[in-house]
């Protein structure tokens, strides 16, 4: 990092015991979306929620299981991009059950979401207002809102994830155009006369990696979902798909398809989290940040800075020399298990890749997925986005750089 316009050496000692402790606690505090939940899967699932993996490849219906799970998730991370998680799994479970009783099959035939968009529609309006009756008081509470603005449909804008009152648009653009990656892929199957039992598992697992499979679910020029999908939304596939339902069929083997072979899905928990403790400040300056147009000052609730996490995409990380161990395995895992060419810089998204395989050598087990569930689980319940966190509860606070030094990290800055 840089400090008073010098070059500081970053302390990885200090970076691997937040990354340990956040994997160790994400680790215990999986956070999982509640599929075995759902009315039409319900028998994918053991009893105690854990999925029946020696049954994954049976046909329900044309597909396998392993491939009606596989676009249910898909949607499943669209919708999470919205603000409250618990609100829009819940939403999607509840609509899936509902259609699905009406032989509405979203995740079986995708068309018949649009052949019966009335109904779909009313049933999103519907789940959408029993959802908001049980949840407004505590989102309100935890994010010092009001219970009326209590809305689960978004939009996007050049501000970000916005609050939308157009349900059609949120419905198409939300639920519809992931629904019609599956849809168009079984439509190219059939243009050249083939079958296939899992189209959407044959098309993401022909990429290299997890990682170049999360970028293309947005940038790819038939397939991407663009608008409709972010980076955080494509990475928390790659996290779901890969770690916690381990879904992987044809690349079990393959190091592109580990547990550090995605980068860790950012939001604004994670910002939030990596921030206040000091994380990110060993990896850059303020200043940095600012430049970066990461932090923007004034721009937060309140008048406080405001911290654009998704700005940190492809921002290097200064401080680190080129002839370095840290750098070399650095090098190591970009091209090892994210399968990217070879890096000139470290790219700040990518330095928690670095520190899970770093844990590994060192004999913890770790995934992304456990650094990044430790993050939410910290940031949902803990380290809210408010000036009164409860930092005296929090796991982290003897290593939390803002609850032990500086006051203003929390005080200053939201996300």
């Amino acid at each position: 990092m840089v400090k008073n316009g010098a070059i500081k050496m970053i302390d990885w000692e200090i970076l691997l015991d937040i990354a340990k402790r956040l994997a160790e606690i994400g680790s215990q505090e999986r956070e999982i979306p509640p599929v075995f939940e759902v009315e039409p899967f319900k028998h994918y699932f053991k009893k105690d929620g854990t999925l029946k993996y020696g049954e994954l490849d049976e046909y329900d219906g044309k597909f396998a299981r392993r491939e009606i799970l596989t676009r249910y998730l898909l949607v499943n991370v669209v919708l999470d991009q919205g603000p409250d998680i618990i609100g829009v799994r819940e939403l999607l479970k509840n609509v899936t059950t509902s259609l699905y009783r009406q032989e509405i099959r979203i995740f079986h035939r995708p068309l018949d979401f649009f052949k019966e968009l009335g109904i779909s529609i009313d049933e999103i309006l519907s789940k959408h207002e029993s959802i908001k009756e049980i949840r407004a008081e505590d989102w309100a509470r935890e994010n010092k809102s009001s219970p009326s603005r209590y809305n689960l449909f978004f939009a996007q804008s050049m501000r970000g994830i916005i609050s939308t009152k157009q349900v059609l648009d949120y419905a198409i653009h939300r639920w519809g155009v992931p629904l019609c990656v599956p849809l168009l892929l079984e439509k190219d199957l059939e243009s050249q006369h083939k079958i296939s039992p899992q189209p959407l598992i044959d098309y993401i697992e022909s990429y290299s990696s997890a990682e170049i499979m999360a970028q293309q679910l947005k940038d790819n020029e038939r397939y991407g979902l663009g608008s409709a999908i972010g980076d955080k939304a494509c990475h928390l596939f790659a996290k779901l798909y890969v770690s916690i339902f381990r879904l992987v069929k044809h690349k079990t083997e393959d190091n592109g398809w580990t547990g550090f072979s995605y980068e860790v899905p950012f939001d604004s928990n994670a910002g939030r989290v990596l921030f206040r403790t000091g994380f990110l400040l060993e990896l850059a300056s303020l200043m940095d940040y600012e430049n970066w147009n990461v932090i923007q000052k004034g721009k937060g609730k309140g008048g406080v800075d405001y911290i654009r996490v998704t700005n940190i995409r492809d921002k290097k990380a200064t401080g680190i020399p080129h002839n370095s161990e840290i750098f070399n395995d650095y090098l190591y895992v970009v091209q090892e298990y994210l399968k990217m060419g070879k890096p000139r810089a470290v790219k700040i998204q990518r330095v928690p890749n670095l520190l899970i395989y770093k844990l590994h050598q060192d004999g913890y087990k770790y995934s992304v997925a456990d650094f990044d569930d430790g993050l939410m689980y910290v940031g949902t319940n803990y380290c809210y986005n408010h000036d009164e966190p409860k930092c005296e509860d929090c796991p982290l606070n003897d290593i939390c750089r803002g609850y032990n030094e500086d006051e203003e990290l929390i005080k200053k800055y939201r996300t």
